[in-house]
């Protein structure tokens, strides 16, 4: 999915769009190899190795990828949206914020 967030970071580089990325490798150098490796640029938490870290439990996480979407007030409006349909999804939030 990297390559396509990467695409998305990049499209809506002027809008208020960010996105965030909870990473459960084993460890912090591990998640510093990987952003490095994957070209990450937007934040990513290291949750612990596992979907038994506070961040994961706390949203219900019970693999990865997981993705939400959320609107400006912190409301999950989407979730599991991949691809297309999460262009879709972000736009469509966007479009409501003019």
């Amino acid at each position: 999915m990297y390559p396509h967030e990467r695409s998305l970071v990049k499209r809506l580089a002027d809008r208020p769009f960010a996105l965030l990325g909870v990473n459960s490798d084993k460890s912090r150098a591990a998640l510093r190899e990987v952003m490095e490796k994957e070209s990450i640029t937007w934040r990513s938490f290291f949750d612990g190795g596992g979907t038994d870290g506070p961040i994961a439990t706390r949203w219900g996480v019970r693999g990865w990828p997981t993705i939400y979407v959320l609107d400006a007030q912190g409301v999950i409006r989407f979730k599991g949206a991949r691809g297309s349909d999460l262009d879709r999804a972000v736009d469509s939030l966007l479009a409501k914020m003019k």
